[in-house]
């Protein structure tokens, strides 16, 4: 592990989760990118070509944080999703490259119809 995290903090609308490390990093990640970039097999499946495309997660919001031993949370999202485990190396790569992997989410929906609106195509 590159750094431990100092603070992970929820923001009171549920749509951000503040990650803090040890090295002076500091994150404020989406709630959708979170969601749609769930390390749980649902999403990221067994391999990178069985990966899902997610669609109507712009406004998920977080019910919980969970911590999962000294490695991990696990979060649970309003429309019940709960499989991920979001070690602190994931949180921070989420973190670094948060922009280019919302870019790639938002391509791989419109090459699919597909929306970030909940309940459109």
């Amino acid at each position: 592990m590159s750094a431990w995290p100092t603070e992970i903090r929820l923001s009171k609308d549920r749509r951000t989760l503040h990650v803090s490390f040890e090295d002076g990093a500091s994150y404020a990640l989406p709630a959708e990118l979170l969601r749609v970039e769930s390390p749980s097999a649902e999403v990221q499946g067994h391999g990178p070509s069985q990966k899902q495309t997610v669609p109507g997660k712009r406004e998920v919001e977080i019910l919980k944080v969970e911590p999962v031993g000294h490695y991990a949370v696990r979060l649970t999202f309003d429309d019940m999703h709960d499989t991920g485990i979001y070690g602190w190396d994931y949180l921070r790569e989420l973190g670094r490259h948060g922009e280019a992997k919302m870019q790639a989410y938002c391509d791989a929906l419109a090459a699919k119809g597909l929306s970030r609106e909940r309940g459109r195509r």
